[in-house]
């Protein structure tokens, strides 16, 4: 399929997909035009690039993990290393800490607003 429809499939941009392509989360072959011609495959590889986006990796990682994880469902692939654990467990943990971080940030935010209720 072409960049257009691929972009209309999964809410992407065109220039999202090209990004993905520059950061190798993404490849395409070319027609003899010169036009990119993406698989079927494709929908499913950008749904998980952008659910990784939205965990809060970065590309540098997601290219490091999308060889080791399943497009269809996000498990791991035949390819999986124990790394992908560890890079998991880390992100994850990661994403513990500012959650925390965010909990804490809104708790003294609510002292600030009741006590300038008060005053």
């Amino acid at each position: 399929m072409r960049i257009g429809e691929l972009a209309r499939r999964t809410g992407v941009s065109e220039r999202s997909l090209r990004y993905y392509e520059t950061q190798g989360l993404l490849s395409a072959d070319r027609t003899p035009g010169g036009h990119r011609d993406y698989p079927a495959t494709a929908v499913d590889r950008v749904v998980r690039i952008q659910e990784l986006y939205a965990a809060g990796l970065h590309s540098p990682k997601i290219r490091d993990l999308l060889p080791c994880m399943r497009d269809q469902d996000g498990g791991p692939s035949a390819t999986a290393t124990p790394r992908l654990l560890e890079d998991l467990t880390a992100e994850r943990d990661r994403i513990d800490r500012l959650i925390t971080d965010l909990k804490r940030s809104r708790a003294t935010l609510e002292e600030v607003i009741e006590a300038a209720k008060e005053g």
